[in-house]
């Protein structure tokens, strides 16, 4: 597993030069504070590295990991409580730093994915997808999604639904003895998986090996892939996008004007949104800054932090993030101007909206490191909901 990670210290001296919204922040969200999907002081006190899908019926799915069994709670009241159920086990599961389970809430079913091998820190691990087809209560599984064994073993990967029951895994793949990114797709809803495929091959080699990468669908079927890529002595975000569905890939397109040269892994890897009408929206960190930026197009400061994460909503994208990890966590909302302050002390946020851009959209975090537990805030109901 390699391990030429950039400091905190280094990410958070980003923070001062910066300044800008994130320094700012003080609002708070209106309506009801977050709401426990794990208590602090439940059976899952252990869970960590949340992730989050909404489906086309409002419901909310939230994926973690707890020791080596990875569990999903599940709320069909628009967050204000959530039941969880076990999704599976492995002998050793990646999870920490974005490693972890990821989630996808299809038509036909709910995929919850996660990276898991006999021995664990790096030394083996494949990408395992399990599958609910009633709303999460049980679950079947895992099918095995990359073909050449143990060559997802570095831990990192992403996941998206798109239409039609498909589902698209990408991830950090070792295979070759250099850190290359793979994708496979399931075109029946996760129960089983086409032969992967080589989604980006560096022309240095390697991509960068210690940050996730991400995909999404838009509603049209065009799938986007973005990784930070480690090209001419910088760590960059890059993206390319597939018209069939996954099975082939065009060319990757760096996102940003600006660059960062290093020679170090981040450990953030940033996120990305694909809404209707060819929109996509990306999240990322640089040189410990929050920026914005869609394909073609300069980036835009959001502010000082790390770890970012976003999705598409009602009236627009909602983004969130750290100013440090663990510490404040943040939000930018379509209706508000600046940053709101979600809660004071947090790590590795999510945010996840229904397809299509439909409500609610939902914030999901580790909660303070020292209390244990997840939290969750719906930062936009579906319209007529009383819990706004």
């Amino acid at each position: 597993m390699h391990r030429k990670a950039l400091s905190q210290a280094v990410l958070v001296s980003g923070l001062a030069a910066l300044g800008g919204l994130a320094s700012t922040a003080v609002a708070t969200p209106p309506g009801p504070g977050p709401v426990p999907v794990i208590a602090p002081d439940g059976p899952d006190r252990g869970a960590r590295q949340p992730q989050a899908a909404v489906d086309a019926e409002g419901r909310i799915f939230v994926a973690f990991g707890r020791g080596n069994t990875v569990r999903c709670a599940v709320s069909t009241d628009g967050g204000k409580t959530f039941e969880v159920a076990t999704v599976g086990s492995v002998d050793s599961l990646a999870l920490g730093m974005r490693r972890g389970p990821r989630v996808a809430a299809t038509g036909r079913a709910v995929v919850v994915t996660a990276i898991g091998g006999k021995e664990g820190g790096g030394r083996d691990g494949d990408l395992l997808a399990w599958r609910s087809a009633d709303g999460g209560r049980t679950w079947s599984g895992p099918a095995r999604a990359n073909a050449v064994d143990g060559s997802a073993r570095e831990g990192l990967h992403g996941m998206a639904a798109g239409p039609e029951g498909r589902v698209f895994c990408t991830w950090l793949d070792l295979r070759g003895g250099k850190t290359e990114l793979y994708g496979a797709r399931s075109e029946d809803g996760g129960t089983t998986w086409e032969p992967d495929v080589l989604v980006y091959r560096s022309p240095a080699g390697s991509v960068c090996e210690c940050c996730h990468p991400s995909a999404a669908y838009a509603p049209d079927g065009m799938l986007y892939v973005m990784w930070r890529n480690q090209l001419h002595g910088s760590r960059d975000l890059y993206l390319t996008s597939s018209t069939d569905g996954g099975e082939t890939f065009g060319p990757a397109e760096k996102l940003g004007l600006g660059t960062w040269p290093l020679d170090a892994c981040p450990m953030d890897g940033g996120a990305l949104a694909a809404g209707p009408g060819g929109r996509v929206q990306t999240v990322w960190m640089r040189d410990g800054a929050m920026f914005a930026a869609r394909p073609g197009e300069a980036e835009r400061p959001l502010g000082g932090g790390i770890q970012g994460w976003t999705a598409l909503g009602p009236g627009g994208g909602y983004s969130v993030w750290l100013e440090r990890r663990p510490g404040r966590l943040l939000a930018l909302i379509p209706e508000g101007p600046a940053p709101l302050t979600l809660a004071e002390r947090a790590n590795d946020p999510v945010v996840a909206a229904a397809p299509g851009g439909r409500g609610p959209v939902v914030a999901v975090w580790e909660a303070n490191a020292e209390e244990g537990g997840i939290l969750s805030l719906v930062l936009d109901p579906p319209a007529g909901d009383a819990a706004r």
